[in-house]
């Protein structure tokens, strides 16, 4: 133990500080709450502030003072604010430490982590620990123009990492984050994306929840490395020209003791209706949104990870079970609003006022809902009565497209609707097409084995997903070991299937995700008015005999414009005619049956001719051969 000195009556906070965080107007908390080295009356050391309204007495202990829980207690603050708070000369960077809680009302004895830490010791350990964020940045060049990068009129097709399993060591250890930026980071270059997600990055301590059930939430996972090696990660992708949008999950946390349940002994960051604070699907806790200072400290952390991470987008997590007070809940289990609704109000003006603020603050990022219900105007601003977000995964076009795809080609064409019914709702949000980790888990198989029939023609029918993911509106958004064709479910416990690429086929869908990914990025039509309905126009819609689509995409620009011929048979169409947008000639830019992608090679090689009929409105026609199980792009000639 450490010859320390006792806890010195110290304050960050100023009165405006407290009025604010109890009004659920202090979006900063970071800057205040935690435990932070600085220098009083000339001794260095650490200063500690914890929110523990319901506590007798609160202590901090670790590893300088042999974990003892007495000798360095805390002081309140008199001002019924229940801010303890208090300096301890001598401590240095690197200290483990907990808070001891005495509770007023339960009696009780209880050691917590730090709400506010910036690093913890990693799972199964659960000490906070003292860290300083001093990390130098090199990414001015991005952070001052990115916001041509997350643009909803710029291309964003996303990759979805679980840095945990994306790579591993012969020995099962997962990569550093520093090692990730090292192998990641030329991986999605070379690939062509133009952003990563990261499922949650805060820390965690229970591994199977995939980073899901947060104990942290303003600590980088220890997992991987330290703050300092996350922020290289990030800036390292911002070198590279690669965005960084990360999972945050402010809709439920787990109820390990050393979290933020029952936190002083009573509800403090839960609501104490497990009607509203119990979530039964994930047998996890739910914020309290009717506290104001729950509610600042979401909003802090929001904005923590987007003034300390340099992130760029934050996809929020379960925002459907946020919204609806009857979500995953049985009749009775759950009471109305108070104007007899089943809208969780107070979630949402949380929702609403995270999302302001986020942007007032950082209006070059974006904020992303996984939402899967029909909530109305989840992208539309807060002031028109909206949620705020920038941009909405479209969960109804995966399932519908995912459950078509399933089926036998011989009956896709009794299912014809299931396919061109997302373009009705296309442009009632600003969409992401989300082909994520959800959907290739828990024996739900993965992308290539969802697909029917033989083994190439399970590997025609996935080059056809993606070649109608490409070209469809919206952004894209695309899980790891989807773009080489996986063939096992995901695990968590494991890396990817890299050996795979060994093979013919696969190397073929990975080349052919790396080519729309270079089409997507290079054809305006492919995104500019990607949330406008005038970017969109079906050619042939009612072929479901045959089950074809053929549709243009345009861009601003009248000569920005590209057409996707898509068979969802093995049958190929030769020959088929159909009127085109424009009287010029036609060639092929993209073929998923080329024998690059691992096709069978029914391509369209020559410029193809235009038949103009003559009239009041002349007809542009057109004949093109449409592969089997495959997606034939072409555009004008020039």
């Amino acid at each position: 133990m450490q010859n320390l000195q006792s806890v010195i009556e110290f304050s960050i906070f100023s009165d405006l500080d407290v009025f604010l965080f109890r009004q659920g107007k202090h979006f900063q908390l970071y800057d205040k709450f935690g435990a932070r080295m600085m220098e009083v009356d000339g001794k260095k050391g650490v200063y500690f502030a914890v929110w523990a309204p319901a506590a007798h007495k609160v202590y901090v202990l670790g590893d300088f003072n042999n974990w003892h829980r007495h000798r360095h207690p805390l002081h309140v603050r008199p001002d019924s604010s229940g801010i303890w708070e208090g300096f301890i000369p001598g401590l240095d960077l690197g200290i483990m430490y907990k808070y001891g809680i005495e509770s007023n009302y339960t009696e009780q004895y209880i050691e917590k982590a730090d709400p506010y830490a910036f690093w913890a010791e990693e799972p199964p350990q659960t000490a906070s620990v003292v860290w300083p964020l001093e990390y130098t940045w090199n990414d001015e060049k991005w952070m001052g123009s990115r916001k041509a990068s997350n643009s909803l009129n710029s291309p964003m097709t996303i990759y979805e990492v679980h840095l945990g399993s994306w790579r591993r060591h012969y020995d099962g250890n997962s990569y550093s984050y520093r090692e990730m930026a090292d192998t990641l980071i030329p991986y999605v270059v070379d690939m062509g994306f133009t952003h990563i997600e990261f499922m949650p990055l805060m820390a965690f301590p229970y591994e199977p929840s995939w980073g899901y059930q947060i104990t942290g939430y303003f600590a980088a996972s220890p997992r991987y490395g330290t703050p300092d090696d996350l922020m290289y990660l990030v800036d390292q992708c911002h070198q590279a020209g690669i965005g960084v949008i990360l999972v945050w999950v402010p809709s439920h946390f787990p109820s390990d003791a050393h979290g933020l349940g029952q936190f002083d002994g009573t509800y403090v960051y839960e609501h104490p209706d497990p009607r509203k604070g119990y979530h039964p699907d994930w047998e996890s806790l739910i914020f309290n949104y009717e506290r104001p200072e729950v509610r600042s400290f979401l909003i802090s952390n929001a904005l923590f990870w987007l003034s300390h991470y340099h992130i760029d987008g934050l996809r929020v997590d379960a925002v459907a079970s946020m919204l609806y007070l009857d979500y995953s809940r049985e009749h009775g289990g759950w009471e109305p609003n108070e104007f007899g609704g089943r809208e969780n109000l107070s979630a949402i003006q949380f929702i609403r006022d995270m999302n302001n603020e986020v942007y007032r603050r950082f209006p070059d990022v974006q904020t992303i809902a996984e939402e899967s219900t029909a909530f109305p105007g989840v992208t539309m601003p807060v002031d028109h009565e909206g949620l705020g977000f920038g941009m909405k995964w479209m969960m109804g076009w995966m399932n519908d497209t995912l459950n078509y795809f399933k089926l036998d080609p011989i009956h896709r064409r009794f299912h014809h609707g299931q396919i061109t019914f997302s373009i009705i709702y296309a442009y009632s949000e600003n969409y992401v097409l989300p082909l994520s980790h959800d959907e290739v888990v828990h024996g739900k198989a993965s992308l290539l084995y969802k697909m029917p029939g033989s083994e190439a023609e399970k590997f025609s029918n996935l080059r056809l997903l993606f070649g109608y993911m490409y070209t469809h509106p919206g952004s894209k958004l695309l899980f790891m070991g989807g773009e080489f064709g996986q063939t096992n479910e995901w695990n968590f416990k494991s890396e990817l299937n890299w050996g795979l690429l060994q093979y013919p086929g696969h190397q073929g869908i990975q080349r052919w995700v790396r080519a729309l990914n270079e089409f997507y990025r290079q054809e305006k039509a492919a995104y500019e008015l990607a949330y406008d309905a005038a970017g969109f126009e079906w050619l042939v819609i009612s072929d479901y005999r045959q089950s074809l689509l053929i549709y243009a995409r345009k861009g601003k620009n009248p000569e920005d414009v590209f057409v996707a011929a898509c068979n969802f048979t093995p049958v190929p169409r030769s020959n088929y005619q159909f009127l085109v947008p424009a009287s010029k000639e036609w060639i092929e830019v993209l073929n998923s049956d080329h024998p690059d992608f691992g096709g069978s090679g029914m391509i369209n090689a020559h410029v193809i001719p235009v038949h103009i009929s003559t009239g009041a409105m002349p007809k542009y026609l057109i004949s093109l051969d449409i592969p089997p199980l495959g997606i034939a792009i072409i555009k004008r000639h020039a």
